[in-house]
């Protein structure tokens, strides 16, 4: 009987020491929101009606947050012959998991739209080619492969 009375706390306790730690932290979501979801802020900014077309060389591949509260991503830095930018891909969990990464030096073809994030202008992609490869990230209503990535497997 003392022995069940100890084991019955023990287990009381630890579901209590349990709840708290999760009750804790703040909820980012489930597996690859953290901001970067359909619905998001970040993702309502994209219109497809406004994409554009840009190309030139990777300088750089950053990780990024677009947004306050969001998660990071990964942008490649592209030079073209009138600027240098960001060009955001998506949430790092995605981005870094991709079977063909990115290298600095890359010559790139990018299909996205713009945006101002933190006060910095910024390329939201949907299609990065590469060659002959092409990295499509956002279907042409501008859903990003992400929303529903693992499904499909």
């Amino acid at each position: 009987m003392k022995r069940t009375g100890v084991v019955l706390l023990a287990t009381v306790l630890m579901v209590g020491v349990l709840a708290e730690t999760v009750s804790a932290a703040p909820w980012k979501g489930w597996r690859g929101s953290g901001g970067w979801g359909p619905g998001t802020p970040y993702n309502r900014m994209y219109n497809p009606a406004n994409a554009e077309t840009l190309s030139g060389a990777v300088t750089a591949i950053d990780k990024t947050i677009p947004m306050k509260g969001m998660e990071y991503g990964v942008a490649l830095v592209v030079k073209t012959e009138k600027e240098t930018i960001p060009v955001h891909l998506g949430p790092g969990w995605f981005v870094e998991r991709l079977d063909k990464p990115f290298a600095v030096g890359d010559k790139v073809e990018v299909k996205g739209v713009r945006g101002t994030f933190l006060g910095k202008p910024a390329v939201m992609a949907a299609e990065v080619k590469r060659g002959d490869d092409v990295l499509v990230i956002r279907d042409a209503n501008g859903v990003p492969v992400w929303a529903g990535w693992g499904w499909r497997r």
